[in-house]
């Protein structure tokens, strides 16, 4: 505000103002933070004089004034009205450019602040001190809720817990059984994460223990579990990522598709718990993730029977899990996991003494093989092969 020139500029544009709402903007400035009163606004800006309304013209000058300063009587920022009182201007004053401004200069700093603006500063103050109390003596549990789910889980073991089987069918448990299985070995295969081994996990099958207590017994970061529901040929996986020590959900999520869909169903829940435990992939596991073929739902469900079957380790268990897989590959002539399970078999009846170590060994390299002719980034299928030879 220029005084001696009687102009208002915002950012160095001009705004239009008349002289009386002008003339009532320099008194207000002069004693910023006071109030006053509408005689002393008479007294200085309508002589004695002069005959005029003055409320209904002290009105309108206000609302232009306001009007130029992009001000409101609700919301005030610069001039708030004490009503039948007067008009107190409760803006920052840094010093108005005129004779005039230099009394507002002077006042200025002791007056800055309208008593609005400190009633609201003390709430403030009073909001911060309570919150502050309520996080330090973690009322409510707020500072476990505020500091627990904000805090960066970092998780480099994992165990996955046996899925529940949520068929009505009690004969499908080899179906959850399965597709556990899978998603172990889809873990296994990243390089950055340990993953313990299904034969440890299955001990925990129906356990009452807590997680944190698996979790601990196992010496594991997290824990895998979640649930498999099957209708027809419509698989639904959930699952969910507990953190061990604090039994804390990090994460959890459901995937349905297609039972020849199933291997990319697999490989999608394997890559979801990859990305939330900051798992960096390597170049062969975004191309394993990317290239599940589908499957044919009969050869599957016979593989699953089969790896069953020979989970129990006993001879009559583990030829009728070679049958399981010798039809599975009958109808899926490429299907490279299925072959190297069959391979197992043949080592395990060597170890059970059901069939001679040369026929075993032989047959077990013989589908060990031709497992890896199919692909030969199997995993399993470099395992077993390893096992052969060192036998």
């Amino acid at each position: 505000m220029d005084v001696r020139a009687g102009e208002l500029r915002k950012q160095g544009v001009r705004i239009k103002l008349q002289e009386q709402p002008f003339q009532v903007l320099t008194v207000l400035l002069q004693r910023p933070g006071e109030v006053v009163t509408r005689e002393e606004l008479r007294s200085q800006n309508w002589p004695p004089d002069t005959f005029v309304d003055f409320d209904n013209s002290l009105n309108t000058a206000i609302n232009k004034l306001r009007e130029a300063l992009g001000d409101s009587a609700e919301s005030p920022r610069f001039i708030e009205t004490l009503p039948r009182r007067g008009y107190r201007f409760i803006g920052l004053v840094d010093g108005v450019d005129g004779g005039a401004g230099a009394k507002g200069k002077r006042h200025g700093g002791d007056a800055r602040f309208s008593v609005r603006r400190l009633r609201w500063i003390a709430a403030i103050v009073l909001f911060a001190a309570l919150a502050g109390t309520l996080f330090a003596l973690n009322v409510f549990r707020v500072r476990e809720r505020v500091v627990g789910n904000s805090r960066v889980v970092r998780i480099q073991s994992l165990a996955v817990l046996p899925l529940t089987n949520l068929s009505a069918d009690p004969n499908q448990e080899y179906f959850s059984d399965g597709m556990t299985d899978a998603l172990i070995t889809g873990l296994a295969q990243l390089s950055s994460i340990k993953v313990i081994s299904r034969t440890s996990i299955m001990r925990y099958k129906k356990t009452d223990k807590s997680l944190p207590e698996i979790a601990h017994e196992l010496n594991v970061d997290g824990i895998i579990e979640g649930t498999v529901q099957r209708s027809g040929d419509r698989v639904r996986i959930t699952a969910q990522l507990i953190e061990g020590s604090t039994d804390r959900h990090v994460w959890a999520n459901g995937y349905e598709r297609d039972l020849r869909d199933v291997l990319a169903l697999q490989d999608e829940v394997a890559r979801a718990i990859a990305r939330e435990i900051k798992v960096k992939l390597t170049p062969h596991d975004q191309t394993r993730f990317a290239t599940a073929r589908q499957l044919n739902p009969e050869a599957y469900e016979l593989y699953l029977k089969a790896r069953y079957h020979l989970n129990k380790m006993s001879g009559v268990w583990v030829r009728q899990a070679a049958e399981y897989f010798s039809k599975a590959i009958a109808i899926d002539g490429n299907y490279a996991a299925a072959y190297v399970g069959l391979a197992d078999c043949y080592v395990s009846l060597a170890d059970v003494g059901n069939l001679p170590s040369s026929e075993a060994f032989g047959k077990a390299k013989e589908a060990t093989l031709r497992a890896l002719e199919i692909d030969d980034g199997l995993a399993e299928a470099h395992a077993s092969l390893a096992v052969i030879r060192a036998d």
